[in-house]
């Protein structure tokens, strides 16, 4: 028997794993097949740690498929900017009022699109992910860590700032991967294959085709 893409806790036996997609609601937030969240308080609450994320302002969430995602995750939507052109950064229009003639534009805001998340990335227990990252396929991110800027594909990054330390694989071995795309095969594919990803078996010569 194979976990079902469609069920909200794929291993009964753990309630603290759950397939995020499968409990989405907000329509801004994309999430992939086998992409999980693993929480022992509340599973199946993950929305709940994406934050400032505001429907009028329009940027998205992007997580692909076979993604590991620890507990205490937060990404920081573009609702948590303030407007930095004046002398202050105190948001004054959202108090009301007649505070409200200083509402700034959207274009006055530091937006910085949308965040996006890659296929077969790992992110480590209680990590920051700030608006508009991009995290490559394939990446690690270590636990505590403040993701500000980019991760290119198959890096592991830590730290406050978040910081590549290496790439996984070779150049050449990173670029197959990313063309192989083993993340879109189908389920029998991948299973057949289940071995060589995880390791248990030699990568053989024919394997990028």
């Amino acid at each position: 028997m194979r976990p079902d893409p469609n069920a909200i806790h794929p291993v009964k036996r753990l309630p603290r794993i759950c397939f995020i997609k499968n409990t989405i609601t907000r329509p801004n937030i994309i999430v992939g097949d086998y992409t999980y969240y693993d929480d022992p308080v509340d599973s199946e609450r993950f929305e709940d740690h994406v934050t400032h994320h505001y429907d009028f302002i329009g940027d998205k969430l992007i997580i692909g498929k076979f993604c590991s995602i620890a507990s205490g995750i937060k990404f920081i939507m573009n609702g948590a900017n303030h407007e930095m052109n004046g002398l202050t950064a105190y948001p004054f229009g959202i108090m009301g009022g007649d505070w409200e003639k200083c509402v700034p534009d959207l274009s006055d805001l530091p937006l910085k699109g949308d965040t996006v998340v890659g296929n077969d990335v790992w992110i480590g227990q209680n990590v920051t992910v700030l608006p508009g990252v991009h995290i490559g396929d394939g990446a690690i991110i270590g636990a505590n860590a403040v993701v500000a800027s980019n991760i290119p594909p198959y890096a592991i990054a830590v730290g406050n700032p978040c910081k590549v330390v290496r790439i996984r694989f070779d150049e050449n071995t990173v670029k197959r991967l990313l063309e192989l795309k083993w993340w879109d095969w189908s389920e029998d594919r991948i299973f057949e294959n289940m071995e060589i990803l995880c390791g248990k078996k030699k990568v053989p010569e024919t394997f990028f085709g």
